[in-house]
């Protein structure tokens, strides 16, 4: 909620082939872009969990600085419902140079966006303000079976093509099947669970994820106050990982209380060993 010298306010940037998704935008968002070596303009989707300050208030220097960008340039933005009213107001309380086209997309529940390789999903946590958490899903694919391509002597081309899109194709007369030539990879899944107190939503989200990171912004001696204040400890995180038979859990979002997140951390590992206390520019590989 409140920045220190060490940590900066939320903000989580997923690279995918060609897209760059930001989940929440807060205050110096696009300075911490620069540091870790991301061209803001690499950002063509936000999106947003919930409007409390600390998530959102990078919003108008990011857009600012992607209008005054000399190349042409397209951001989607999606936010709960009245996010398009917060943009009126925004556009009103600033000057912008508008030299961007702005998509911007509310959303309650469910699909929130979705393409040939991947899709977003949300759900409604507990808050006291409307506030989501996101799964990132990418979709199944096929492989080819090089041996086998080869061994047959099927050519480079269409008919590959074909094949890894899941139909059958003659070849020489014969018929090839997928299923033959071809096997399934498992797409990559993150949970992104923000501000909430511990819900149902916690475990939908973090569902056999390959990484998941989680509010946590208490100790489980601050239990009493981390429910008062719409918020989890790291306990109750490590407790969502484990239950969700997630791979990884990376805790964030602490309180400026705890001057050392390891305290945090070591809370979660003694539940869920997989356990890292998020830091500033922090990069996982999937």
């Amino acid at each position: 909620m409140v920045p220190t010298k060490d940590r900066n306010h939320s903000a989580v940037f997923i690279r995918y082939k060609n897209e760059g998704l930001l989940f929440d935008c807060g205050e110096g968002t696009q300075r911490q872009l620069k540091i870790a070596g991301i061209r803001p303009s690499a950002v063509n989707r936000i999106m947003i969990s919930h409007w409390d300050g600390d998530h959102v208030l990078g919003l108008p220097g990011l857009i600012q600085s992607l209008a005054m960008a000399e190349e042409n340039k397209h951001l989607a933005i999606y936010g709960p419902k009245g996010t398009k009213r917060r943009f009126d107001y925004m556009f009103k309380a600033f000057e912008f140079y508008n030299k961007i086209e702005l998509e911007i997309h509310e959303f309650s529940k469910g699909k929130v966006y979705s393409c040939t390789e991947f899709e977003i999903l949300a759900h409604e946590l507990e808050h006291k303000v409307p506030c989501y958490g996101f799964e990132f899903i990418e979709k199944d694919r096929r492989r080819i079976k090089m041996d086998e391509i080869k061994r047959l002597g099927i050519p480079q081309g269409p008919l590959l093509g074909k094949l890894q899109r899941g139909q059958s194709v003659v070849f020489k007369g014969k018929k090839v099947t997928p299923s033959a030539v071809t096997y399934i990879v498992s797409g990559r899944k993150i949970g992104l669970i923000s501000d909430t107190r511990l819900c149902n939503q916690c475990i939908t989200i973090a569902k056999d994820k390959d990484i998941v990171i989680c509010d946590s912004t208490f100790s489980s001696k601050d239990a009493e106050k981390a429910h008062e204040y719409f918020h989890m400890t790291s306990v109750q995180a490590a407790q969502v990982a484990q239950q969700a038979d997630a791979k990884k859990l990376v805790l964030t979002h602490f309180s400026q209380r705890y001057k050392d997140p390891k305290i945090l951390e070591k809370e979660a590992q003694d539940i869920f060993p997989n356990t890292v206390a998020a830091h500033d520019f922090m990069k996982l590989k999937l």
